[in-house]
């Protein structure tokens, strides 16, 4: 193509030309709105009667395009809300050369932006509809909008807490939207009805005490002989809530935040009414995502970052945590507002900055707070909630580094702060999959700093029991920071006490493969699989036909080759094994490890090659799975296994490859996640003999859960992924039968009706149809068989073979208050419990869809037996389904 356009202009136009066109054709409504947008970039407060002159000058004004600026600036600058106030209050103000008699400016403003409030209720917007709640309240202490419209708003809310099956996730919405805006608006309120806030405070209460099974089943900390909720160093949020209003309710509401519209003169009430909110029914739509109280935990005293029960500690931290919501497209730019944020709070909220010039504001209040370590708890805040966080993990990950990066001198020493708080906790029950997040929090910061860290420390720790969670945290710590660097470097970052294998601190050797047949004098492990006597017998010829195997794969062979070369092995080897009287039922299996070994061994070098190799061989690998050696079929459970067994023994040095296979195995469809589910629950009904001093049978450690919860969110993922397409072919279906009905309308002249034509049935439609089916029956199956796997862990029958010895032992309130003493078993058992706890959490939206069948599956055989363990399984299954 040539961009040459000599006689067009004379050269190649660039993107630079087009963004120069952009910013010519900027309108004068688009710079008004601009203003609006950007207020306080430097002073809200001297920048108010700027602004108020730019939007005047627009004449005639384009009201909707103003509102829409409002609705901008309130919906994703809450912090700026009382400023914007402050605007519409001026902009209420008749100019000296207008008709006081004729509707001012802000009042059409505010009449178009109530219809978008309209839209935002209408969507089940919560968060839009809670910012502009808050606009509303803080005109209502402007006196723009009635007292008793924002009463019968708010009341409205409340009303849904009372709906019959409302779900927590609606509740919880709508009670915060009430709260606080009877937080900002509660002094006008009360002025005209002193009973009206004491009714909305009373609903919040009875909501709230309404949902104590809940808060118990995801507070932060995992105490197995009490069922009721007991936390320290933790908030619940609509406790908070209810604890600020009650407060605020007993000083009418004096609440500190910024008004800077209370300078203002009032209005002509002679030509001023206050605007009355026009309610409407609230749309009656659920929410489809469970939802559970929010506990955030605390790192700080009350003299370094605010107490979220008062006032002010609950405005900051529903302010930041607004910013972090809101900022989740641009971690940077949240990062730079996070550490602005005093400049939108009262002066003497936080300390200054170290060498900042004496303020020559009149301190406010005297807080001094400080402003770093209160960022980190209400990020940290975020990241460490059950059962999950609101944005991705990486998110508040990154966003912790942005800031660190931005005052390192500062926000450095709040880091180490809090991860020794959080490293603390640890020994006091704080949940596992905290703990899990924890972990990856910290080795991702620390690969961000050069692996700065003084784990001298914890040296004293080493004397805990092996599976202690401070263990299991360095242990996984170290785990993940090799992986993000490599083994030598982060060696040398420890101290000589965690360096020897029996410091079971870090692992003796460097991540990588470990092919059985590399070695030709190798004699195959015992605990390797459980074929073991065919191994021993067969143990130096199984190097030469692993070669075999290997020079067809680096030869690039058809799969077609390589299975009849299988075919020629296993024949042999049966003969083999007939003549030394051994049996044959091991061959097959035999076959089966040393292909998939062999093809893993071709593509250790890198993802890339593992890959290639998995998507040339995928035929063979199908044919493996099959159980057959010709044809493959719908698949073998026994071939599966083995096929799993021989990833999870190749890349038993990398734990993280065996999540990346058995992912890789799914997508492809050699396993299902039924297979994966069933084979991680028999791999740790089977501890190796090299792992006894190191973990319990029928325990569930952070690794094993993590080959759960990808099974588990492949088998949702495709019935999310079918429920689409299969939508989207239904819609299409109906227009074309719409269409065809339309096009075979024609009227008959004589009066006749004719039968419409037949539409022809949809193909692709009925096949989306076949395979929801499937998919929703494999879904049903992968929770059912992981729900089975935690009752045969958790409440072993008295003839298991290898049951947990501590399950039921450390489930009363004096084995919990002597956990100091606890051994390997203890805590093995303590941290399944925890595991079982997040999942029925986690995926109870998806369980309640078959609470009768899984209940059925799983229970029935508890009925009539009087079992701790037994109760508190069935507790917290009626607790996650919302039985109790």
């Amino acid at each position: 193509m040539n961009f040459d356009r000599p006689y067009r202009g004379g050269r190649r136009r660039y993107p630079r030309d087009d963004y120069d066109d952009r910013r010519r054709e900027e309108t004068p409504q688009d710079k008004v709105k601009n203003a609006i947008i950007k207020l306080g970039e430097v002073d809200p407060v001297q920048e108010l009667p700027i602004v108020e002159a730019q939007v005047r000058s627009l004449v005639p004004p384009n009201v909707p395009s103003l509102a829409e600026a409002f609705h901008i600036s309130v919906t994703e600058q809450p912090y700026k809300i009382p400023y914007y106030a402050a605007l519409l209050r001026r902009l209420h103000d008749t100019p000296e050369d207008g008709n006081p008699e004729e509707p001012s400016l802000g009042g059409q403003i505010l009449e178009e932006f109530w219809k978008g409030f309209q839209a935002y209720v209408d969507k089940l917007a919560w968060r839009e509809t809670r910012f502009c709640i808050h606009f509303f309240s803080h005109l209502t202490s402007a006196k723009l909008v009635a007292p008793e419209s924002l009463a019968l708003l708010l009341q409205a809310f409340t009303t849904v807490l009372d709906e019959f099956g409302v779900s927590h996730g609606r509740a919880k919405r709508a009670a915060l939207c009430a709260a606080e805006g009877l937080m900002i608006g509660g002094a006008s309120l009360k002025a005209i009805s002193p009973s009206s806030p004491s009714e909305i405070i009373n609903a919040l209460q009875t909501f709230i005490e309404t949902t104590t099974n809940a808060k118990w089943v995801v507070q932060p900390t995992l105490k197995l002989h009490s069922s009721s909720v007991d936390v320290e160093n933790a908030d619940e949020l609509l406790d908070n809530a209810l604890a600020v209003l009650k407060a605020l309710d007993s000083v009418d509401f004096d609440t500190p935040c910024p008004r800077p519209y209370s300078e203002y003169p009032e209005l002509n009430s002679v030509f001023f009414t206050p605007f009355t909110l026009p309610l409407e029914e609230e749309s009656d739509a659920q929410v489809r995502r469970e939802e559970w109280p929010e506990y955030f935990l605390r790192l700080f005293p009350d003299d370094i970052s605010p107490d979220p029960n008062t006032p002010a500690g609950y405005t900051v931290r529903a302010d930041l945590l607004a910013m972090v919501d809101i900022f989740e497209v641009n971690r940077k730019e949240c990062a730079r507002l996070l550490l602005e944020y005093p400049k939108w709070t009262l002066p003497g909220t936080f300390k200054p900055k170290p060498g900042a010039p004496p303020s020559e504001v009149e301190l406010v209040v005297a807080h001094d707070w400080q402003l770093e370590s209160t960022i980190l708890e209400t990020v940290l805040g975020a990241l460490l909630l059950l059962p999950e966080s609101s944005q991705k993990q990486v998110y508040y990950i990154s966003l912790i580094t942005e800031v660190c990066k931005l005052s390192p001198q500062t926000v450095g020493p709040a880091v180490g702060k809090s991860i020794r708080k959080l490293y603390n906790g640890l020994s006091d029950g704080l949940d596992v999959d905290i703990s899990r997040r924890l972990t990856e929090w910290f080795s991702i910061h620390m690969s961000n700093f050069n692996f700065a860290w003084v784990w001298k420390e914890w040296v004293p720790d080493l004397n805990l029991a092996v599976q202690h969670p401070k263990r299991n945290f360095m242990r996984r710590s170290l785990e993940l920071e090799i992986r993000l660097s490599y083994y030598d470097r982060i060696l040398k970052t420890l101290p000589e006490a965690m360096h020897p294998p029996d410091a079971y601190t870090i692992p003796e050797q460097a991540p990588g493969p470990n092919f059985e047949y590399d070695d030709p004098s190798r004699t195959i492990s015992t605990t390797a699989t459980t074929f073991t006597n065919i191994y021993v017998l067969l143990a130096k010829p199984h190097h030469d036909a692993a070669q075999n195997i290997l020079n067809l794969f680096r030869g690039r062979s058809k799969a077609e080759d390589v299975v009849a070369h299988l075919d020629t092995l296993r024949n042999t080897l049966e003969s083999e094994a007939s003549e030394t009287g051994q049996s044959l039922d091991n061959v097959p299996s035999l076959i089966r490890i040393i292909a998939i070994q062999s093809l893993l061994h071709i593509g250790s070098r890198s993802f890339s090659h593992l890959l290639n190799a998995i998507e040339r061989y995928l035929p063979l690998l199908r044919v493996v799975a099959s159980g057959s050696s010709s044809t493959p079929a719908n698949g073998s459970p026994e071939a599966k296994a083995d096929i799993l067994s021989a990833v999870a023994s190749f890349w038993k040095y990398n734990t993280q490859m065996i999540g990346i296979v058995f992912d890789k195995f799914m997508q492809y469809q050699i396993v299902d996640p039924t297979d994966v589910v069933s084979w991680t629950f028999d791999h740790i009904a089977n501890v190796d003999e090299s792992e006894r001093d190191f973990r319990a049978p029928m325990s569930l450690n952070v690794v094993e859960w993590e080959l759960l919860r990808g099974a588990l969110n492949k088998a949702i993922g495709r019935v999310s992924m079918s429920r689409r397409k299969l939508t989207a072919l239904r819609k299409e279906d109906d227009e074309s039968r719409a269409r065809a009905k339309a096009s075979g309308g024609n009227m008959d002249v004589d009066g006749e009706t004719k039968e419409e034509p037949p539409v022809a049935e949809n193909p692709a439609l009925t096949t989306a149809i076949k395979a929801f089916s499937s998919l929703t029956k494999e879904q049903k199956s992968v929770l059912s068989r992981t729900l089975e796997g935690f009752v045969a862990c958790l409440a072993p029958s008295s003839t298991a073979m290898h049951a947990n010895p501590k399950v039921r032992e450390i489930l009363s309130e004096n084995a919990w208050h002597d956990r100091a003493n606890w051994g390997k078993d203890e805590w093995n058992a303590w941290e399944t419990w925890g595991w079982y706890r997040h999942f029925c959490t986690a995926y109870s939206p998806y369980l309640r869809s078959y609470e009768t069948t899984l209940a059925t599956i799983s229970f029935t055989r508890f009925e009539g037996q009087a079992d701790p363990a037994s109760d508190l399984l069935k507790k917290i299954w009626n607790v996650s389904i919302g039985q109790e």
